[in-house]
């Protein structure tokens, strides 16, 4: 039985986002009437820029002192974020954010925790020029390509026009629109096979739905879709203390006194292993995270063994990229180099004001 505010938030987001996608030609019919849908199989991306959006993905040269790529923050060998509390800089200081996964991006209706980016062409552009991150500008990111002779060949082999900002930006978005995860294991229950998720798995997304986690997380990225108020019931940033200008949430863009503390809903694909969670890095397993997220947004505190329910219906979300399930990559949480104290990792307020009005770092 899904409650009063899970049927809002869902109506909710279907009219939010109506407009934002454009996938009807890529969806794949589920045999379960659900709220979530399965990732479709994409063939119609274009190999060729594929494979050079994927150069430049891994190109520090997107970065002024050419220290930082794309895959430095977004590794796709470990979830597509980079496993730590808080990101790092250009500068080598702690970021004031922590780093959404790249996966599945394409599927949000906004980029950044604070949806500063409409789209991920504009998440880019805001990356080249915020100071912490890249550092840089069009001109002088372009200055440094064109001496590249392989890569401005590839780029006259591809564009007729060669290598220019709209075709950077083409190649590297059609690079990230092929970081799908599809066939997780929930992903095979929806299209029919009732034996690839367990019982427990199966109790875990009643729970689910019950609770009202499905009013937010919900749409083929299980979230990502529409934007919330962190802290409906309970105040998480006076118990947790040194609220920081990226603590504002979209405030931060809009100006508006309403969007105090809200944020973007993370998708919850692959969600094992892209820890530690929330736009903070402070909760370090998916127990901790499914407790919080019940106090601050459901009002309730849920019980130990439900929590554990919830996980293991978390755990089925995980895809496969490559072929090859994330969950076999492992994961390892690379925070502890900044330390347990909040106020230490976010860094300078002028760093905070400058990151928190281009939504931070990454997806």
């Amino acid at each position: 039985m899904i409650t009063n505010l899970a049927k809002f938030g869902l109506l909710f987001a279907i009219l939010d986002c109506a407009s934002s996608y454009a996938f009807a030609e890529e969806r794949i019919l589920p045999v379960l009437d659900e709220p979530i849908q399965p990732i479709p199989f994409d063939s119609s991306l274009d190999p060729a820029k594929v494979a050079l959006g994927e150069a430049l993905f891994n190109d520090p040269r997107l970065s002024k002192n050419n220290s930082l790529s794309c895959a430095s923050c977004h590794i796709l060998e470990a979830g597509g974020d980079d496993n730590m509390t808080i990101g790092t800089t250009i500068n080598g200081v702690p970021h004031v954010i922590n780093t959404p996964t790249v996966f599945n991006a394409r599927y949000n209706f906004r980029q950044h925790w604070n949806g500063a980016a409409e789209s991920l062409p504009e998440q880019v552009d805001l990356v080249l020029r915020n100071h912490m991150e890249a550092g840089s500008n069009w001109n002088e990111l372009l200055t440094k390509l064109s001496q590249d002779a392989v890569l401005v060949s590839s780029f006259n082999e591809i564009y007729a026009e060669g290598l220019t900002r709209e075709n950077y930006l083409d190649a590297l978005n059609t690079f990230e629109r092929s970081l799908i995860t599809p066939n997780s294991r929930f992903d095979q229950y929806l299209l029919g096979n009732k034996a690839a998720i367990t019982e427990d798995e199966k109790k875990g997304y009643e729970r689910f739905k019950e609770y009202g986690c499905i009013s937010c997380h919900q749409g083929i990225n299980i979230g990502g879709n529409l934007f919330q108020k962190f802290g409906l019931f309970y105040d998480y940033f006076a118990e947790r203390g040194n609220i920081t200008t990226a603590d504002y949430g979209r405030i931060n863009v809009t100006n508006k006194e309403s969007d105090l503390h809200v944020f973007k809903v993370p998708g919850l694909r692959n969600v094992e292993v892209t820890a530690p969670y929330l736009h903070d890095g402070q909760a370090e397993t998916l127990q901790e995270a499914v407790d919080i997220m019940g106090k601050t947004q459901l009002g309730k505190t849920i019980s130990e063994a439900d929590i554990e329910l919830l996980v293991m219906f978390l755990k089925t979300l995980t895809g496969e990229y490559m072929g090859q399930s994330l969950a076999a990559k492992g994961h390892t949480i690379a925070g502890a180099n900044h330390g347990s104290d909040t106020s230490a990792k976010q860094g300078s307020t002028d760093d905070e004001s400058s990151l928190a009005s281009s939504g931070g770092n990454g997806s």
